[in-house]
């Protein structure tokens, strides 16, 4: 069970709980392969598996997600479909996105019955190349790594919104889907899970900001296609040999589960929160990403003023979903409460410090950024 859903209780998905030899014999159904190696990967609310194979003839071996989806997600097959498309169309663009392979039946997914509790579920089947790479949460974010990411998060975006033309894009009209920003007020549905008084009116402050300084003017705001989830677990990195600003390049991104409709400040407001999660300096993470995601997509002035109130917006669906979540899953608190751990001090200290001077703060970075990338 879990949160991320667009119900009115989020706590609905019914995650799968697989095991190796089941994922193996899906493996050798579904795609014919011969695994050697298989391993549980970390997820939120579906299942994956790490798939090696060994190559015919060779001392050489290839390597595949597994993604099983969630019960509740899986009954959607056309979001499915679009986020896979999503994938397909990056990864031919260039991008370092997870490429589906094709079923036996030359499917791009599955929708299997499988038995994992009292009552079998469907679940949708994935089979996904491997990227090679450390999660950016494993390495001490540069300011030219937060460039760099903030740069994809804009290439990202820009694709998709110019080029992804595939019928099933409608499915990105989610609705109120809680992870969405334009859903922020939804909160309030789940804030009672949030015991401390003071910590509930940091909430319920950031909720009236959003429907102050937010709703009325997103009419003002450039709409395009979200990822909506570069967290530093989803972002892959990888050493380069240029001795140049580019110490690290982007290997790979992950998870388009919470792809959906929304717009530019809204990915460049995502990526900033979950950046300066684990960052040492993170009043300043925001000015980098702003500087990558600029380099390729200059905000307006309406989505620049709109960045505070939207990074505070996350940090709250974030830390609300969390403790609701834990309260029905608590087996599961540890992967829920990553956020947690920091979450709260980083939004209290935006609080406490103020939209004016944060923005002062990124906006200086930003420029004196560039400036010095350019010499």
């Amino acid at each position: 069970m879990d949160c991320k859903r667009e119900s009115d209780n989020p706590v609905v998905a019914s995650k799968p709980n697989l095991n190796e030899e089941q994922a193996i014999k899906l493996a050798k159904t579904l795609f014919d392969l011969e695994v050697t190696r298989v391993k549980s990967l970390p997820s939120y609310d579906d299942q994956n598996f790490y798939i090696q194979v060994c190559c015919d003839g060779s001392a050489e071996f290839a390597e595949f997600v597994m993604k099983i989806t969630n019960g509740e997600d899986s009954k959607n097959e056309e979001l499915i479909k679009a986020q896979t498309y999503v994938m397909m169309l990056l990864h031919k663009e260039g991008l370092p996105t997870p490429n589906p392979v094709l079923t036996n039946t030359d499917k791009i997914m599955s929708l299997e019955t499988i038995g994992n509790g009292p009552v079998p579920q469907k679940h949708m089947v994935r089979l996904l190349t491997y990227l090679p790479g450390t999660p950016a949460a494993k390495i001490v974010a540069t300011p030219n790594i937060l460039f760099n990411i903030g740069r994809m998060a804009a290439v990202i975006d820009e694709t998709l919104t110019k080029k992804f033309n595939h019928s099933s894009k409608k499915s990105f009209d989610r609705g109120e889907y809680i992870w969405n920003l334009s859903n922020t007020p939804l909160l309030r549905k789940y804030v009672h899970a949030v015991k401390e008084e003071g910590l509930r009116d940091i909430i319920e402050g950031t909720i009236k900001d959003f429907e102050t300084r937010i709703e009325p003017n997103l009419k003002h705001l450039r709409k395009c296609i979200n990822h909506g989830d570069l967290n530093d677990h989803n972002i892959l990195l990888e050493k380069t040999e240029s001795v140049e600003h580019d110490e690290y390049k982007v290997s790979g991104i992950l998870d388009f589960g919470d792809m959906s409709n929304g717009y530019y400040a809204f990915e460049v407001a995502i990526t900033i929160m979950y950046m300066m999660i684990e960052s040492n300096d993170p009043l300043h993470v925001g000015g980098y990403i702003l500087a990558g995601f600029e380099s390729l997509v200059p905000l307006t002035t309406e989505e620049r003023d709109s960045l505070f109130t939207l990074v505070c917006c996350r940090f709250a669906q974030s830390l609300v979903i969390a403790r609701y979540s834990v309260l029905h899953c608590p087996e599961n608190e540890e992967y829920l409460m990553i956020t947690a751990r920091t979450g709260w001090k980083h939004l209290m200290n935006l609080a406490k410090t103020g939209k004016e001077a944060v923005e002062k703060i990124w906006f200086d970075t930003a420029k004196s950024y560039i400036a010095e990338r350019h010499c």
